[in-house]
């Protein structure tokens, strides 16, 4: 608590103190979105999905083109891993790193929400940053995504444990 209230300031003690004292309920200081969750039945698994779908392709570092179809709401990152594509998420979608790091094909850019900035603060610190760079587990497959190319940077940097390497859910 003591580090919530020296990041966010007063208003996280003000908060907290009204909530104690007035019984009011306590919101957070900062909106957060999550993606939904989906298991793959063993690991490794690329199970076709079910329900709505979106046909994307990855860009390989080699340059390789590889389409895959993912389900409305999957986040780009899982979505990869599911498929084999050597992306690799090393905080496991904490925004905690920039490995999951993605150039997104420009005419899909502006179909993203603007990305808020805890994933800004972590872009910052992605080699090879550009215009159209997005973090993975921060982009989830909509509709309007039908056709999107995802490019992996030719290089990733993990600050988050050097040699980690996760492995799916």
């Amino acid at each position: 608590m003591a580090a919530s209230v020296a990041a966010g300031g007063t208003n996280v003690m003000r908060r907290l103190l009204l909530g104690a004292a007035g019984g009011l309920r306590l919101r957070p200081a900062r909106g957060f979105r999550t993606a939904v969750s989906f298991q793959a039945e063993d690991e490794g698994s690329a199970a076709e999905p079910t329900g709505d779908v979106v046909n994307v392709v990855f860009v390989d570092r080699s340059g390789r083109r590889v389409p895959v179809q993912g389900r409305v709401g999957e986040d780009v990152l899982r979505l990869a891993q599911r498929h084999g594509i050597e992306l690799e998420g090393a905080c496991e979608a904490s925004l905690a790193c920039s490995t999951c790091h993605v150039y997104v094909s420009q005419e899909f850019v502006d179909k993203l929400p603007v990305p808020d900035e805890r994933e800004e603060d972590m872009l910052d610190m992605a080699p090879q940053l550009q215009e159209n760079s997005r973090l993975g587990c921060q982009i989830l497959l909509t509709p309007e995504l039908e056709g999107a190319e995802f490019t992996l940077p030719k290089v990733t940097r993990n600050f988050y444990v050097d040699g980690h390497v996760p492995k799916p859910h």
